[in-house]
């Protein structure tokens, strides 16, 4: 949609503070169109994100936004009792003009405003040690505030997210099927991930048992879901909430280890360069314990290691899943590239396992 018509057809519809002046094009997001919108205010300019909300992956945009209202309200509060900045500590949504949480047009679309957070940014890779720990004393924080939410009265937003064991039956079934004539050529994949079916029941049981609480979770634990102050350098902010649901912890913690300890590309060909590194799994598991502070249960922070590994095997088997199905999925840049995504996991997983003993000494060294 042209920036005019925007101007002149969805701002109008929210309760900006001042008139909208421009809309341009926002971020490097590649599931939402995302603008920023400047109004005009007596006290000066006042910024605004706009976005449009992909129906096709997002298919019931009611309940997600539903999801988000309900959790930035109750961060808001919290941040209030513990003296903080609510309005820069969490996200906030602006309603329309009627007080709806988002906007239908005439053709559809779905769109929601938040007040845009200034003077801070979101880094795409870890360059610094110090980011990564920042980021993970900010997905601890969210994890503290959070910890009294009645997390079993969210929507599940995508099914079975990450439920291990229904990913593990999915990649059997393609197997089975083999729409695509692939398995033969990759049996040696094929045998690391049956060869690992205990393992996808390790959080699964645990949850099923009751060892493991719900918790409110994020499910997309990368670094550029954090926003960090420009001047400071601490992480205030955690953003991007469209997969906010009920979840484990450990998934939350393990996927951020999967990206941002990987000393490799997610689809890295030279499986040499895989592994997971050490000084920035404890950089992450310092800052992650430090945010959550006493939120997370024995149980949990025993976990967490393991929700390290289960997340890599679990994205190694959808890469997989896909390569078989035809990779209908993922979006692809090169023939094979599903297969390589998938190899790149399995190497950084067998690292992980070597690894074990030493991470969870790690989680002893910081638990308390």
């Amino acid at each position: 949609m042209e920036d005019s018509k925007l101007l002149k057809e969805i701002a109008p519809q929210f309760a900006f503070e001042g008139e909208p002046e421009t809309c341009v094009p926002f971020g490097s997001g590649h599931i939402n169109d995302t603008y920023r919108v400047a109004c005009r205010t007596d006290e000066g300019e006042k910024y605004y994100v706009l976005q449009r909300m992909n129906h096709s992956v997002f298919q019931n945009p009611e309940a997600l936004m539903e999801n988000i209202s309900s959790v930035t309200a109750w961060l808001q509060r919290e941040i209030i009792a513990n003296g903080g900045d609510e309005k820069r500590e969490a996200l906030t949504l602006v309603p329309t003009k009627e007080g709806n949480p988002f906007y239908v047009d005439q053709e559809g679309e779905y769109w929601r405003v938040f007040l845009l957070i200034e003077n801070a940014s979101c880094y795409d890779t870890v360059e610094k040690a110090e980011d990564f720990y920042q980021s993970a004393v900010a997905f601890g924080r969210f994890q503290r505030m959070l910890a009294d939410y009645p997390a079993a009265t969210l929507h599940e937003i995508i099914p079975n997210f990450h439920n291990t064991v229904d990913r593990l039956r999915r990649f059997e079934a393609a197997l089975d099927a083999d729409p695509c004539g692939r398995a033969a050529d990759v049996e040696k994949e094929v045998q690391f991930v049956l060869e690992r079916r205990e393992l996808a029941h390790y959080l699964c049981d645990r949850q099923a048992d009751g060892r493991l609480p719900l918790r409110v979770t994020h499910n997309d634990t990368k670094l550029n879901n954090v926003m960090i102050d420009d001047e400071t350098g601490k992480a205030i902010c955690v953003v991007d909430l469209d997969t906010v649901m009920p979840g484990l912890s450990a998934n939350d913690f393990g996927d951020s280890i999967r990206f941002g300890a990987n000393t490799a590309a997610e689809d890295e060909r030279d499986l040499s360069l895989v592994s997971c590194s050490m000084e920035l799994y404890e950089q992450y598991v310092k800052g992650y314990i430090e945010g959550c502070a006493d939120a997370l249960t024995p149980e949990e922070l025993d976990a967490l290691p393991m929700g390290a590994l289960l997340m890599t095997y679990e994205c190694g088997m959808r890469f997989l899943t896909d390569y078989l199905e035809g990779d209908h999925y993922f979006k692809i840049h090169r023939e094979g590239h599903n297969l390589d995504r998938a190899r790149s996991q399995f190497a950084l997983l067998a690292d992980m396992e070597k690894k074990l003993p030493q991470m969870r000494e790690i989680v002893e060294k910081y638990r308390g």
